[in-house]
């Protein structure tokens, strides 16, 4: 049997852009993406703390330290620049992989810079 458990998450990341007539999904800043191990097309859920909006896309890599945090296409109709996101991944694990389970949470500034990573290994301890 596998699980499904959070993988990574950038918590409380401000959407900087809203681009309609872009092709689909959510640019990220690289430096975000390499710090959560979020890979560029992987599928991801973003969560609009402001309006409770919830979406599943995948993720593009935006320039790094642009800050830049992007929905596009039809989904930038989820979202207005400002708004706080929370930006998550999920992964399916064994038993035997849950022995090692570690979910990453990012904490960023206003502006999308990394301000902390925090790795759950406290987590372990209840599986």
């Amino acid at each position: 049997m596998q699980r499904t458990l959070l993988l990574a998450k950038i918590h409380s990341c401000t959407l900087t852009a809203a681009n309609l007539n872009y092709v689909g999904s959510v640019s990220i800043d690289q430096i975000l993406l390499d710090a959560a191990g979020i890979l560029p097309y992987e599928q991801v859920q973003v969560v609009n703390v402001a309006n409770g909006e919830r979406l599943i896309t995948y993720a593009i890599a935006a320039p790094a330290n642009s800050g830049a945090i992007e929905l596009n296409g039809a989904a930038a109709r989820l979202g207005m620049p400002g708004d706080r996101l929370i930006i998550m991944t999920y992964a399916q694990f064994t038993p035997e992989e849950l022995k090692t389970y570690c979910p990453t949470v990012l904490l960023v500034t206003e502006n999308n810079r990394l301000l902390e990573v925090r790795r759950y290994d406290d987590l372990l301890a209840q599986v």
